[in-house]
């Protein structure tokens, strides 16, 4: 019996590999996909960079008004105090801004500055222990020497109320230590020395991000104006300065700050030595004068207005010097990054002295 191999058949392949079409396509497919993940989550880093800025930016500048709030709402308003606040400039001692208008003359300061008396706590180097009476300031570091600088600082220099010892009946002693005749500069000069710029146990500060401060008051009259008293006779009595009424004329105090974030600060820092000073110089001072509301009176907006126009426009893109590029620069010509400035947030608060 012949036996007969069984066949060997050779089986078929059913799978077979990608063509080199194939994987182009594929890898292509996936590098496309891997760029718009990657661009999405770029879009949203920027997006929460810019959303976190704008909180610290916010929180510091809800801290400052808040700390303010305090002050206002302790201020002893009386007619035979000192105020240092700003006015006309024929108000000795007490106009601080610059030139009610833009850009920093020589020997003027970008801020304004505000000192009063505040039944809040402060500190007596004298009585060693906090006091109940403040003489409380606040203003913008403008020393382009000093460090920290453009940094808002808050003074509260602890007082007594009566400048005689306590266990003393001298008639001769002296007056109580706030009354009129003492003025505020008489009793702190130091205070408002710009020497004390260099001087961190005159103040202290409390926005470290705030670089620019201005305020304005709206009168019982109803007037947004910069003069702390009434000069309009068809609004009723007018004054021509503090003395016998104090800030009797005023029903508010509006307050307005510009804030920059640390990593725009460094920005514009690194692009120039007085870039930020420059900007602050650009943003204008309060004025009276008609504004665009109804009647063509002010608002408090107006000033908010006004420096986002230069943080968007004026300061980033001025007219071009002829031949040159200027874009980015302030009015000094001095380079600001746009995106840096743009990043600044104006913020403002009005206080009612009413019903502080």
């Amino acid at each position: 019996m012949i036996i007969k191999p069984f066949p060997i058949t050779t089986a078929r392949r059913s799978d077979r590999a990608f063509t080199l079409a194939e994987l182009l396509i594929s890898v292509g497919v996936l590098a496309l996909i891997i760029l718009m993940v990657a661009q999405l989550m770029g879009h949203a880093s920027t997006v929460s960079s810019a959303a976190n800025k704008h909180i610290d930016t916010d929180t510091e500048a809800r801290t400052v008004f808040d700390r303010m709030a305090v002050d206002f709402r302790q201020m002893v308003q009386r007619s035979d105090v000192d105020y240092y606040v700003k006015g006309p400039t024929d108000y000795v001692g007490h106009g601080k801004g610059h030139a009610w208008g833009k850009k920093v003359k020589p020997g003027q300061e970008g801020s304004d500055q505000i000192a009063f008396f505040s039944e809040v706590s402060g500190y007596d180097p004298s009585q060693g222990s906090p006091s109940p009476l403040s003489l409380v300031a606040y203003r913008i570091n403008d020393s382009t020497g000093a460090l920290p600088q453009l940094r808002l600082e808050r003074m509260g220099k602890g007082l007594i109320w009566n400048s005689a010892p306590a266990n003393s009946n001298n008639s001769n002693r002296p007056i109580p230590i706030f009354f009129l005749p003492l003025t505020i500069p008489t009793m702190a000069p130091d205070a408002f020395d710009p020497s004390s710029y260099d001087n961190p146990s005159t103040y202290e500060t409390i926005g470290p991000d705030v670089f620019r401060f201005e305020y304005c008051y709206l009168l019982k009259t109803g007037k947004l104006t910069d003069v702390p008293w009434n000069t309009d006779p068809a609004a009723g009595t007018v004054h021509t300065s503090l003395a016998g009424i104090g800030l009797g004329d005023v029903q508010a105090i509006g307050v307005t700050i510009a804030v920059i974030d640390p990593t725009s600060r460094a920005l514009i820092d690194a692009a120039g030595a007085t870039s930020l000073f420059d900007l602050a110089s650009d943003m204008a001072d309060f004025t009276t004068a008609p504004g665009r509301g109804v009647g063509n009176a002010k608002s408090f907006s107006d000033l908010e207005y006004l420096w986002n126009a230069v943080l968007v426009g004026d300061a980033t893109q001025i007219p071009p010097l002829p031949g040159v590029i200027n874009i980015g620069h302030t009015s000094n010509n001095t380079p600001v990054p746009p995106a840096a400035a743009k990043a600044i947030r104006i913020y403002t608060r009005v206080f009612d002295l009413r019903s502080l």
